[in-house]
């Protein structure tokens, strides 16, 4: 079993009230790297339990559940579906200090790959982080 740990962050200029209210509509993700749509799976659209399904323009599809809720602070969530992973939890916090707000993304991940097949999709990750951090900062400022 493989199993790995990935950060990204990026400096936003802006404050925590703007990017969270921004963040927090899970199903509002025009920044999200590749994203084609999204929509709830649940009745929840906010705060632990609520749950969505994420379509990407190649054609794949992620079910994902809200599992940790702290408003203006952070959100975490498990992917259910979609995913090369046996165990993926994420969590998006933000820390905001003057006029400026961190936003980091990070996340672990067990698999049952190819060692190979592992580092791969944990370098296209990387960059899906990265990616997305960017348009969500060009975004917000």
């Amino acid at each position: 079993m493989e199993t790995d740990y990935l950060k990204s962050s990026i400096s936003i200029n802006a404050n925590v009230q703007h990017v969270w209210n921004f963040l927090s509509k899970i199903t509002s993700l025009d920044w999200l790297e590749g994203q084609k749509s999204s929509k709830f799976l649940s009745k929840e659209k906010r705060g632990i339990g609520a749950m969505r399904l994420i379509s990407f323009k190649d054609g794949s599809n992620v079910e994902e559940c809200i599992v940790g809720w702290k408003p203006k602070k952070y959100f975490s969530y498990i992917a259910i579906t979609g995913l090369p992973f046996d165990t993926y939890h994420a969590t998006i916090s933000m820390n905001q200090v003057s006029n400026v707000t961190k936003v980091t993304w990070e996340s672990y991940f067990s698999s049952k790959q190819t060692r190979s097949e592992f580092i791969e999709f944990k370098k296209f990750l990387f960059n899906f982080y990265t990616l997305s951090l960017e348009k969500l900062k060009n975004q917000l400022e």
